[in-house]
Order: C-alpha cells, then sequence, then structure tokens
C-alpha cells in the first residue's frame, strides 16, 4: 500500500472518535479503539513498514510523516478545545502542547509495541495523557468558566 494512503488509513480508522471528542466516554473510546488496533497489529506496523521501505528520514517520508502527525494532533487539540469549553479541561492548558505531548506518548508507545509487541507503554502513555486532561481543572486556580460562573452567583 502506498505511504500516503496507509497514513491515511491510520486516522481514518480513528476519524469516528477523534472527530467527537466531546466527553469523556468519547475519549475513552478513542483510547480504546487505538489501544485495539496496536495489540491486534503487534509489532506488524504498515504505516512503518511502508515508510521503511522508502529509506530512512527523506523528504518524501518527513513529509508524509508530518502530515498524518500534523492531522493527528489538530484533532486531538479540536477534541481538548471542546472541553475547555464545556469546563471538563482547564483553560489554562495549551491545546496545542497537550495534543502533542498525547501523541508523542502515543508514537513512543507504539515504537516500544513494535519493538516489544507488548502494549502497556502504549495504554500506559494513553490513559496517562488522558488523565492529566482530566486533573488539569482541579489543579487551576481559575477553575473552568462554568466554575467560575456557578461560584460567583453563590457569592451573591
Amino acid at each position: 500500500m502506498p505511504v500516503r494512503a496507509e497514513a491515511a488509513r491510520v486516522i481514518d480508522e480513528q476519524q469516528m472518535e477523534l472527530g467527537s471528542l466531546t466527553s469523556w466516554a468519547t475519549w475513552r473510546q478513542w483510547r480504546d479503539k487505538v489501544v485495539a488496533r496496536y495489540r491486534a497489529q503487534g509489532g506488524d506496523c504498515p504505516l512503518h513498514a511502508a515508510l521503511a521501505h522508502l529509506g530512512g528520514a527523506t523528504d518524501a517520508t518527513r513529509t508524509v510523516a508530518g502530515e498524518l502527525l500534523g492531522r493527528w494532533r489538530r484533532q486531538l487539540a479540536a477534541g481538548i478545545r471542546h472541553m475547555q469549553s464545556s469546563g471538563e479541561i482547564a483553560p489554562a492548558l495549551d491545546a496545542d502542547r497537550e495534543a502533542a505531548a498525547l501523541l508523542a506518548g502515543i508514537q513512543g508507545g507504539v515504537l516500544i509495541v513494535m519493538t516489544t509487541g507488548g502494549i502497556a507503554h502504549l495504554e500506559a502513555a494513553i490513559d496517562t495523557g488522558i488523565a492529566h486532561l482530566r486533573a488539569s481543572v482541579r489543579r487551576d486556580p481559575q477553575r473552568s468558566p462554568a466554575t467560575r460562573v456557578a461560584t460567583t452567583r453563590r457569592a451573591s
């Protein structure tokens, strides 16, 4: 399969979940889908194989990988922003940076899956990233917009 098509398939398989990261339940569904995909394929990653077949880090592989990772990061960031607007994630977090960190964890986990066949590192990376997002409201001294409104109403 051509590299660009395989890269698109990785995201397309997650699109239903990635395009609707609007609740903690949908974040969990997305997480479960990613983990299931890599659990099923184990160390056999068609995208990695296709990129490796092109021969190292050429301009072509960087472009394809950059497009895939950029698309993935933007969709994660959009989900984070949505959750920020509903008060589920602290508005002070930088959605793009959080999405980049989550994606880096996923890619590191995938590399370990490919190397060892074990899925635990990938699960830990995603679970820790989501837990960080969930805990951000409790850590944010300004809390969410919804909490500020409720606090203001109680004080009146």
